[in-house]
């Protein structure tokens, strides 16, 4: 029977080709195509030499970048964008491989928090699965991003690991300017005109109103605040020797009736707003010879606003109404007040330090929360501000917290806010025995240099140049937002609030929703429930 079995087994395989041992693997390789391109292994194959094959490594990436000339961290098509640059530098890097170029999601793309346009970050976060051999992949996407874009480093994390989901808190911080504070600084043009003649007579501010809107008085030719205003020169002679001589006040002011684009005025678009409204001062190039402009015709006592301890408890107290589990839809877009995600988490909100950039004092406002929805930061920040001025009575906080009351509320610009750290605490204290913890501490001498190099010379030159705070708080009157003149937390404009008869409803919904911030935008897909974004156009 052995003999017999022979020949047919010949018989049955002779019309095949012999299979090469060696060939079977071939299945395996397709399946390791996660690591090594197919690209890779025919430039191998042509050239006669195998080339070493690196594995994707999960990883969280900690970078910063300053967010002047973007559209938004989001990538976007057809606008210029942080996570657009990152991904093409990634690619060139040798981290992600062609067939997964422009394809997030195949290496598992996350981000922590989401900036929109002109919002800076230094702490932010993005996870995915990249090639991080050969050594020195740090310096080499360095190389390739621009310097406003910078990257600190990277640790290995689990292999379910998402920048998004498991991080627990972000923190962010507004820069406000001391003189935004101040009650008596940037009058909209309404209080200026009413306070003319009164014992607390209130100066309009030339420079921001001549960069802004048509004020009456101050722009074309001047004709109706003429006798409210005298320009003083100083004893101290000009360096300039053709105009040696002093100039009197009466030839000053008969000249600024009959000019209005002449010397004076190109004098004063030019001085730098120091926040001061009764006196601005301007240095020449000596920087010892100065001309005094006083903008009252009576005397008037110099004031100089500063944050001191004051100042700093009533402002910590206006920004403690935020604190704990409230319903924001007054503080953002697109999100009503029956949706379970309008209901956020803020962990705390405080404002305890002063830093000067530039010669410009700003007040450091930190909010930590589990996330922010679109605007929120910058209307609580607004609000805030309309407070201090006086501008709203501090029970109006409140009022907007409630559900069932609708009113239009203020937000600041966004030059102010940038993305301080995201916060890991939960998956830290899980995986601290074998990985690594997750935080800006290893990076915290690079991201001061950065965020001062960058970041806050940004909010200081804008401020500077531009006066982008000083106008948004001539814009800050009753006029633009008459809700803010509600006297009591029962009625807007002497309306009574219009009832919401679901609150109960997503009250209930809202509080199982609150113990995970994540669970909240599962709701509501609309919702991005990472980060505070920012709108493009400042709300002006």
């Amino acid at each position: 029977m052995d003999t017999s079995d022979a020949p047919d087994t010949e018989i049955a395989s002779s019309p095949l080709p012999p299979p090469p041992p060696l060939q079977e693997p071939d299945p395996k390789r397709l399946k390791m195509s996660t690591t090594t391109t197919s690209d890779d292994e025919e430039a191998a194959a042509a050239t006669g030499t195998k080339k070493q094959r690196y594995k994707r490594r999960k990883i969280a990436m900690f970078f910063a970048y300053c967010g002047v000339g973007y559209q938004g961290m989001q990538k976007n098509p057809g606008a210029k964008t942080i996570e657009g640059d990152l991904e093409e530098a990634l690619f060139h890097s040798g981290a992600v491989p062609e067939q997964d170029r422009g394809n997030s999601k195949r290496y598992d793309w996350a981000r922590s928090a989401r900036t929109d346009k002109g919002v800076s970050a230094v702490g932010q976060v993005v996870s995915g699965r990249f090639y991080i051999d050969p050594p020195g992949l740090v310096e080499r996407l360095n190389q390739i991003l621009p310097p406003q874009i910078r990257i600190f480093g990277y640790k290995r994390v689990t292999a379910s690991f998402n920048a998004k989901k498991f991080c627990d808190r972000r923190r962010y911080v507004y820069l406000i300017p001391v003189f935004a504070l101040d009650p008596s600084c940037h009058r909209d043009r309404e209080s200026v005109l009413a306070s003319l003649g009164s014992g607390n007579e209130l100066v309009k501010c030339l420079e921001c109103s001549e960069r802004g809107r048509k004020v009456e008085g101050v722009m074309g030719k001047r004709s109706s605040l003429e006798t409210k205003s005298t320009i003083v020169q100083s004893d101290i002679s000009s360096n300039n020797e053709q105009n040696g001589n002093a100039i009197n006040e009466e030839n000053l002011t008969s000249e600024l009736k009959e000019v209005s684009d002449g010397s004076v005025q190109n004098e004063v678009t030019d001085m730098e707003d120091t926040g001061v409204e009764n006196e601005v001062t301007n240095v020449d190039d000596s920087g010892v010879e100065e001309d005094k402009v006083n903008l009252e015709s009576k005397p008037v006592e110099e004031r100089k606003f500063c944050y001191g301890e004051e100042e700093k408890e009533r402002f910590n107290r206006i920004l403690k109404h935020y604190v704990g589990s409230h319903n924001f839809h007054n503080f953002t877009t697109r999100t009503k007040a029956e949706d379970p995600a309008a209901r956020r988490y803020i962990v705390s909100f405080h404002a305890n330090t002063v830093v000067t950039v530039e010669g410009i004092d700003f007040v450091k406002c930190e909010v930590v929360g589990q996330s922010f929805m679109l605007h929120q930061i910058r209307k609580m920040i607004g609000m805030a501000v309309a407070v201090m001025r006086n501008c709203a009575p501090e029970s109006l906080i409140e009022t907007a917290l409630r559900k069932d009351v609708h009113i239009n509320v203020p937000t600041a610009p966004e030059v102010g806010l940038y993305l301080d750290e995201c916060l890991f605490a939960s998956y830290n204290q899980k995986w601290k025995d074998s990985h690594e913890e997750l935080s800006l501490k290893a990076y915290e001498e690079e991201a001061e240099e950065f965020k001062m190099k960058f970041i806050y010379s940004h909010i200081a030159s804008t401020e500077r140049e531009e006066g982008v705070v000083a106008l948004w708080l001539h814009s800050l009157n009753h006029r633009n937002y008459p809700d803010l003149r509600v006297c009591g937390g029962d009625t807007i404009d002497g309306k009574s609030p219009k009832p919401d008869v679901n609150a109960d409803t997503i009250e209930e919904k809202s509080n199982e929703l609150e113990k995970n911030g994540d669970a909240i935008e599962g709701k509501n897909p609309k919702a991005e429930d990472n980060a505070e974004t920012i709108e493009e156009k400042s709300n002006e």
